[in-house]
């Protein structure tokens, strides 16, 4: 892995500090970037890559792996970062507690998952 400049808010609290350096962008280093921050979630991962595989033999075309990397990136962008990851859990809380798809707070949180996919999606692409 290589320290790539941080991106979101450094005010300079503890919770606003990368828990690792932002990864290369390659499957063996998004992965090993993976298994130090969320671990638990290796065996998704493994499982969506076989997914990317199938589809792009099926369909003759790489964009299913360079969509299945991108996603990866960003999902350990946001595991890495304590601000992204804590508005994530948190958009994620509100969806799962809402009453309704009409629920104000369903719309809330998910327009705040929306947010956050973006805002690590950008930064890993920058």
């Amino acid at each position: 892995m290589t320290a790539q400049p941080e991106h979101g808010p450094q005010d300079g609290s503890p919770r606003d500090r990368a828990l690792i350096p932002r990864p290369e962008r390659s499957p063996e280093a998004v992965r090993a970037a993976l298994a130090r921050v969320a671990p638990h979630r290796l065996g998704e991962m493994e499982r969506h890559k076989e997914d990317a595989l199938a589809a792009a033999l099926r369909d003759g075309k790489i964009g299913h792996l360079q969509h299945w990397l991108a996603w990866w990136a960003a999902q350990v962008e946001i595991e890495r970062r304590p601000d992204l990851s804590l508005r994530h859990h948190n958009a994620l809380d509100a969806i799962h507690t809402s009453t309704s798809k009409d629920d104000a707070a369903f719309r809330r949180g998910m327009n705040e998952l929306l947010a956050v996919r973006e805002e690590a999606r950008r930064a890993v692409s920058a």
